[in-house]
């Protein structure tokens, strides 16, 4: 497990452009917090290292479920709150970008850890302060720790 800190939503940000990065094909992220945890504000910053156009909006696909964004890879920001169980997933086809050659990043994954891919990387965010936030990145598979190493080996684990 690796953890980060940031002091801002902008850091939040940069936080998450680091990420994306280095996401390939198939890359599936499970984002857990609360409400307000910034939860979104990580996604804008998955989207942006994924070469998102920085102008177009990234908003938490609440009532849609999905939003799609097209960077060097396809790019799929799933908003779970509204949804009961992974039978809504199954019923609703989401299985298909789950294991499609896009980039996936699921909020509030703890409604569907039935139907979650087994590789993947699950990131916890908390609240540490009014700005202040803890990330808790796990792992599941090499590919993921690989993905770690290059982001955050020159930052030390914390």
């Amino acid at each position: 497990m690796v953890n980060r800190f940031t002091a801002s939503a902008d850091e939040t940000v940069k936080l998450g452009e680091e990420l994306g990065k280095q996401l390939g094909p198939g890359s599936f992220i499970a984002v857990y917090g609360d409400l307000g945890a910034g939860k979104t504000q990580f996604a804008r910053g998955v989207a942006a290292g994924l070469g998102v156009d920085r102008t177009q909006p990234i908003t938490s696909p609440t009532y849609t479920l999905v939003n799609e964004y097209q960077g060097r890879l396809p790019f799929y920001h799933f908003d779970l709150y509204r949804l009961h169980d992974h039978y809504d997933v199954v019923e609703l086809g989401f299985e298909e970008y789950f294991y499609g050659q896009g980039v996936c990043l699921v909020e509030w994954a703890e409604r569907i850890t039935d139907t979650l891919p087994a590789l993947r990387l699950d990131i916890t965010i908390s609240r540490s302060g009014e700005n202040a936030r803890r990330f808790e990145f796990q792992p599941f598979g090499s590919l993921y720790e690989s993905i770690l190493k290059k982001c955050f080996d020159h930052h030390g684990d914390s």
